[in-house]
């Protein structure tokens, strides 16, 4: 069966690459996603797919072999993209001002559409059912995958969740797989520091939000550095800090955005607590009086261990053991964590870097872009894997 898969993902390959650039071209921002949408159902429509809709622009394909009801098997890809302007100068540069693929999510939604029509062409020659989840707004809480969940998009319950997505640090032809913990909560803060505000040059008679503000950054470090185990992953960052006034004026008020990010739940709410008491405590004694908002995002994402080492070996064996590697635990957040609270899941790392053809740029950045070889090797694979848990 890998031959035959082998073979049809270099056949379609130029197809793949062709929607790829449809795709790259025509983004749109998170449960905006009503033209892809509409093109990946076209796409389904085209293979002989049924489908149905859910969280308003998600699509969800089925694909049945023999004996459908045996096992059923879940792939997922994301279809938002991300409000950043483009810089890459190609042929199928975004053409929504102010809005690029800058995550890959175009990448994953074109693999997903590669390996199904791989197993709808085949499926006279497998057994079970492949459900096929194109998903809504992973860029933005509360995420579509909770949204799709809620809509009962694992009933009946699959034997696993499979996903993938990009990596620019890993090189194009090889992907990178981790069992357990592999991807961190996520948690956006919202901060009002408030104070009375004056004349600069006489700080005695105000009541500094600017200082007030750069204490409770400085000290909540140690939220991190001295209050959480040191073999317990913990991101605190504040990327947003905004202090209206002028050279000479001391404003009332600074306003503040970060995130909080781990990978065990009971310290995150504990260091929820943490945080909140410490800033508005400064606050409170520097005579300010502090806002301090949190808004609990997406949770840990965890590869469950059995269905990853299981994930390595198929891997293994379609790209050879030379090209799958371990993967280190990554920050970043992502909502398919929802989809490992709810089912056996495996999220890998699929490799699109190639520094020889100048592909080096990271993630979220307007010159993002990728080794469009990869695609034929991630379509081919989601397709084996899924054949291979089914029992094929």
């Amino acid at each position: 069966m890998i031959d035959k898969i082998k073979k049809l993902a270099k056949k379609y390959s130029e197809e793949f690459i062709e929607i790829r650039h449809h795709l790259h071209a025509n983004p749109e921002l998170s449960y905006q996603e009503f033209e892809t949408s509409k093109f990946v159902q076209g796409k389904l429509k085209e293979f002989g797919i049924p489908f149905e809709i859910k969280a308003t622009t998600g699509v969800v394909g089925l694909i049945k072999g023999k004996n459908p009801q045996k096992r059923i098997i879940a792939i997922r890809a994301d279809m938002d993209a991300l409000p950043i302007r483009e810089e890459n100068d190609v042929p199928y540069k975004s053409k929504n001002e102010g809005i690029m693929h800058a995550c890959g999510h175009d990448v994953h939604t074109t693999c997903l559409l590669g390996a199904a029509k791989i197993l709808s062409e085949l499926k006279n020659e497998w057994e079970g059912t492949v459900k096929l989840i194109f998903q809504p707004g992973e860029e933005k809480l509360p995420g579509g995958a909770s949204i799709m969940l809620k809509e009962g998009v694992l009933k009946p319950k699959p034997i696993a969740v499979i996903g993938q997505h990009v990596s620019p640090n890993i090189e194009q032809g090889k992907i990178g797989i981790r069992k357990g913990k592999f991807m961190a909560s996520m948690d956006e803060i919202f901060v009002e520091v408030r104070g009375k505000g004056g004349h600069g040059a006489q700080p005695h008679q105000n009541i500094d939000p600017v200082v007030i503000s750069a204490n409770i950054i400085v000290a909540m470090q140690q939220i991190v550095s001295r209050m959480s185990d040191p073999a317990m992953p913990t991101v605190l960052s504040f990327g947003k800090v905004i202090a209206d006034g002028a050279i000479n004026v001391i404003p009332d008020k600074v306003y503040m955005e970060g995130t909080f990010r781990t990978l065990d739940e009971k310290w995150r709410s504990e260091a929820h607590i943490r945080m909140t008491k410490m800033a508005k405590s400064i606050a409170e004694s520097m005579g300010g009086s502090c806002d301090f908002k949190i808004v609990r995002g997406y949770p840990f994402l965890i590869n469950e261990e059995k269905l990853t080492e299981e994930v390595f070996g198929f891997a293994q064996e379609y790209l050879g053991k030379e090209n799958v590697i371990e993967a280190d635990q990554w920050m970043a957040a992502e909502d398919f964590a929802s989809y490992s609270q709810q089912a056996d899941a495996c999220f890998f790392l699929l490799g699109i870097r190639n520094e020889k053809k100048g592909i080096t740029s990271s993630l979220h950045t307007p010159t993002f872009n990728i080794d469009e070889d990869a695609l034929q090797k991630s379509t081919g694979l989601m397709a084996h894997i899924a054949l291979r848990k089914l029992g094929n």
